[in-house]
């Protein structure tokens, strides 16, 4: 069955099955973070080479980013996400069933390259919807949140019940059901690049020079997000060490309260169509900023660091939406491109963010974790608010 576009855009049961279909998608970047400790025990191996698995995931999500979500503005969107869709349900079947730690690392890479069909569904529902895009993708973008954070809830239980290879097995059962849905519900929009592939990738690189906003929004969303990535990887080791010593499923509970935080999109996104995403970021990298700090000062209070998530998953969140409703303002036809740019740069930060985050683990605890999230956190906000200071020097004299 077909589904084509409707002279009022999306319905709103399309654009709930491409966001239920977008968060189970990207949540497989996330499972293996609270399961970290019980890889690496399954396997025999350091908390050092577990840890390498979700920076192994986020660099293959980004590869996908760059070199494959470009293909939505030459070939059908549509069929783009159900091959990539296709392709993962085979890793996650693969990766349930994996003898070692090798095979899980090359896993993980191939499941970050499948993964990114929800960078797909983004541009393709910003292309539909024209009019109301931020709240359309603030829409979308809340089930991605879901996706992340709940998968936290998620792989902590199953893993705590059952074992951590049925997380990628009930997965992979997961994807086949939005696999099926989309077929029968997904829209087909006509594509209007027409040169090669490799002028694709060429032209996706030069949205960099076409727009600054683009280059400014890249990089806050990058820093963001590998704050966002540096707080639940060593999360996962601060809370089940001392004073806390929580099992998986306890840690996965914190997931509960950082879904309450994706749940606040939309409202962000209704403000950047609005023309308030300024005020917008501004409001959400100080929340980020205060949740960093109450992280540092009550580091061994369990209430605490729920406030901490909280906060700090409401200000990441509301950031993405805001860039993400921004930058598919600039150019319909180039969606896909542009979001390449951003998504690619988004989730690298995620990748270094999860890097320095273990290296500052390893190297001073908790602590000098906090520091390196309050430094990436305070670029972003002093990137957000400068344009505000020079103005202001300018009046005043």
């Amino acid at each position: 069955m077909q589904k084509q576009i409707s002279s009022n855009g999306l319905t709103k049961v399309q654009v709930l099955i491409m966001a239920i279909a977008a968060g189970v998608c990207v949540a497989n970047v996330y499972y293996n973070q609270p399961i970290l400790k019980d890889i690496a025990s399954s396997f025999g191996v350091s908390e050092g080479e577990a840890g390498s698995i979700s920076v192994l995931t986020q660099v293959g999500y980004g590869f996908g980013l760059f070199f494959l979500i470009p293909l939505g503005d030459k070939i059908n969107k549509k069929k783009l996400i159900l091959c990539l869709l296709t392709c993962l349900f085979c890793f996650l079947i693969l990766m349930t069933f994996s003898q070692n730690i090798v095979e899980v690392w090359i896993l993980s890479v191939a499941i970050g390259i499948a993964t990114v069909s929800a960078q797909v569904i983004l541009p393709l529902a910003a292309s539909i919807d024209r009019v109301t895009t931020g709240k359309t993708v603030g829409n979308i973008f809340t089930g991605i949140l879901i996706g992340i954070l709940g998968a936290r809830v998620f792989s902590g239980y199953i893993a705590e019940w059952l074992s951590w290879r049925y997380v990628y097995g009930f997965s992979a059962g997961m994807i086949l059901i939005v696999t099926i849905l989309l077929q029968i519900y997904l829209p087909n929009v006509k594509n209007e690049y027409s040169g090669d592939y490799l002028d694709l990738l060429k032209s996706t690189l030069q949205q960099l020079k076409r727009f600054s906003l683009l280059r400014e929004t890249s990089l806050i969303g990058g820093l963001l997000f590998g704050v966002f990535c540096s707080f639940w990887t060593t999360l996962t080791f601060h809370l089940s060490g001392a004073p806390f010593n929580f099992q998986s499923d306890t840690i996965g509970m914190y997931g509960f309260v950082a879904i309450v935080g994706a749940l606040m999109a939309p409202v962000f996104g209704k403000l950047a169509d609005q023309g308030n995403s300024q005020r917008s970021l501004t409001i959400a990298v100080s929340l980020v900023i205060a949740s960093l700090v109450i992280a540092k000062i009550a580091s061994s209070s369990a209430l605490a660091i729920a406030v901490a998530v909280l906060l700090l998953d409401v200000g990441v969140q509301a950031t993405q939406v805001t860039n993400v409703a921004t930058i598919y303002t600039l150019d319909a036809e180039s969606n896909s491109r542009i979001n390449t740019v951003y998504m690619t740069s988004y989730f690298l930060g995620g990748a270094v963010g999860t890097s320095i985050g273990l290296l500052c683990w390893h190297l001073g605890g908790w602590n000098l974790v906090t520091w390196q999230m309050l430094g990436f956190t305070l670029l972003a906000f002093f990137m957000i608010v400068r344009p505000k200071i020079t103005t202001a020097r300018i009046n005043k004299s």
